[in-house]
């Protein structure tokens, strides 16, 4: 099937797509795997820190389009979090059907700035950009704790810089272990009727199934998970060392991470895709 923008994904739909993280190729054949089981689309996420890790895009952005393209659902490929206009544009001539702008770090004007030039590269290529607020969302950035999105300053930023998505900060943190994060849902609500583009949740394996139904319900149309999915794949791999001292193959311990990864990345979708319609428990 062929690579697909998440825009008929997130638009004109009351549930949410699942935006899930690469490190590994075993993550990235997990994601697809997980996606064909639940039968839904999926976006597939190559961060600028696991570009770093590998110490450049273009290996794991072919092995990732190569495997998308084979998948047998809708899929895209996306760029997270990048904060290098350079790196953008070379995952825009890599093929990658989506990409994410954050200018968080930057002041108001020059987040917008840049942005609005980044949005408008994009579009000459057919390319779906996500972004984020910048100093709106607080010196430590958007997804700080603590940190909130005004719904007027995100209806302004959009209109500025003509991005596709927005992501934006609720009560969600980056790198979270535990699944314990407060999700303002009366906020999501305001922020999806002031904001015409969808919003997306950051930070999202710090909410619990409930949190995050309730999220997609109030309005979250894309929802990034990585964290979560790094400690499912661990903590299976960590187990069959753990038991079996003598396994030296990788293939065998990082084949069972694969495998639980995908059952998870399964479950996730479905729940995102039909969400509830109650908000979670205060």
């Amino acid at each position: 099937m062929p690579l697909v923008t998440p825009y008929d994904m997130l638009h004109n739909t009351s549930a949410a797509v699942g935006a899930f993280n690469v490190a590994l190729i075993e993550q990235l054949e997990a994601i697809l795997a997980g996606a064909e089981r639940a039968r839904l689309p999926v976006i597939v996420q190559i961060s600028e820190n696991a570009v770093a890790h590998h110490g450049s895009l273009g290996p794991l952005a072919a092995a990732a389009r190569t495997a998308v393209e084979a998948a047998r659902v809708p899929a895209a490929l996306h760029l997270d979090h990048a904060t290098r206009p350079a790196l953008i544009e070379e995952a825009v001539a890599l093929g990658f059907t989506s990409v994410m702008y954050d200018g968080a770090a930057l002041p108001w004007q020059e987040n917008v700035d840049r942005t609005r030039r980044i949005a408008r590269h994009c579009r000459e290529h057919g390319v779906f950009l996500e972004a984020e607020l910048g100093e709106v969302g607080g010196k430590d950035g958007a997804h700080a704790p603590g940190v909130r999105t005004d719904p007027g300053e995100a209806a302004r930023f959009v209109a500025d810089t003509g991005v596709d998505a927005l992501a934006v900060a609720v009560g969600t943190s980056h790198h979270m272990t535990e699944r314990t994060a407060r999700l303002d849902l009366d906020l999501v609500r305001e922020l999806r009727a002031a904001v015409p583009v969808p919003l997306v949740l950051h930070g999202s394996s710090g909410a619990d199934d409930t949190t995050l139904a309730a999220a997609a319900a109030a309005g979250i149309r894309k929802v990034n998970i990585s964290t979560h999915l790094n400690a499912v794949f661990t903590a299976t791999v960590r187990e069959v060392l753990d038991t079996g001292p003598d396994v030296v193959d990788p293939r065998r311990y990082v084949g069972r991470g694969r495998e639980a990864m995908a059952a998870e990345v399964a479950r996730l979708l479905r729940l995102f895709a039909a969400p509830v319609t109650a908000p979670a428990p205060a």
